[in-house]
């Protein structure tokens, strides 16, 4: 069967590309490889992680602790982590919050942060949402290249609407009971509409503004599992268009990688099949790891497909 080998076709008019993928499929390198590519077209780019254990700074090869830290002309990176989730909470709705939990709690603001962080559902998510949706809009970068968690952050991400929905719903209820003067509890009301208001503009912003690229490889368990993710993605409401299918043999010059590669065209087959609606593109297995912005050059080169002028 003859496949089409495109390359990967973002659109122009959605600022942020966001890479997912289970573990070790190599969303990071095509994230850090696509980044780089805007960058190397003139673009200021930002490339970004949400991994709690990111490896955008071991490939990229940089060693400043800056925040974003500049790679090369035009291309910038930062590794987000709890620290500006808890940032943006404290920022939007911390210390209003606070006020009101320590009228019947005794607890010290940095561990309510570090309790309120942890306990609600989605909540990580939705503002490291926020965050990005920001910086985004702020006009500073012309394209944010987005590096998820492994495929659980996506999960999570789908889920977040109905999480937020949940536990915003028996807020009003559990306020009005504490024993609050009303100059108290009317505050607290306002910072729940602003937090719905918050939610609502972040959900819209995943639907609207991101491109998404699920990043896969030609083996059964990863192939299996996008049924499930694209179709509880549909149901949400969110749509990936692309799909990269990483480390195809493309060249077999011993028995075993000639029977490794007889085996992935059978699972390329079906993935062109079963997703011929999508953007499909095939990246080469490197006999070399990839780190460094020449090694990331090359994998763009191929992304992109601009493999003629390797």
């Amino acid at each position: 069967m003859e496949r089409d080998h495109s390359g990967l076709l973002v659109d122009a008019d959605k600022r942020v590309t966001m890479f997912s993928g289970k573990g070790g499929v190599g969303k990071t390198t095509c994230a850090g490889a696509t980044a780089l590519h805007f960058a190397q077209q003139g673009e200021r780019t930002l490339v970004l992680s949400t991994d709690p254990t990111p490896s955008l700074s071991d490939i990229f090869e940089v060693t400043s602790k800056e925040k974003p830290a500049k790679v090369t002309e035009n291309l910038y990176l930062v590794e987000l982590g709890m620290n500006e989730v808890k940032e943006k909470w404290d920022k939007k709705f911390g210390r209003d919050v606070y006020e009101v939990f320590s009228a019947v709690v005794s607890i010290e603001y940095p561990e309510f942060v570090d309790f309120i962080t942890s306990i609600l559902p989605g909540l990580r998510e939705e503002f490291m949402v926020d965050y990005i949706k920001e910086l985004t809009r702020s006009g500073t970068y012309e394209r944010v290249v987005w590096d998820t968690a492994p495929l659980g952050q996506t999960m999570d991400l789908l889920h977040t609407p109905g999480l937020i929905r949940e536990h915003l719903k028996p807020a009003p209820r559990i306020y009005s009971r504490l024993r609050l003067g009303r100059r108290r509890r009317r505050p607290i009301m306002d910072i729940i509409k602003r937090w719905e208001k918050l939610s609502n503009e972040d959900i819209d912003f995943l639907r609207t503004e991101v491109d998404y690229v699920m990043v896969t490889i030609p083996e059964a368990l990863a192939a299996q599992q996008l049924e499930g993710v694209f179709k509880e993605a549909e149901e949400q409401d969110f749509r990936f268009k692309h799909l990269v299918v990483n480390n195809v043999i493309t060249k077999a010059d011993s028995t075993f990688l000639e029977a490794k590669r007889a085996q992935q065209q059978g699972y390329l087959t079906s993935l062109h099949e079963k997703y011929e609606s999508m953007g499909i593109v095939e990246l080469p297995l490197f006999p070399h790891e990839i780190k460094g912005e020449d090694k990331l050059e090359l994998i763009g080169k191929s992304l992109f497909n601009t493999r003629e002028t390797l």
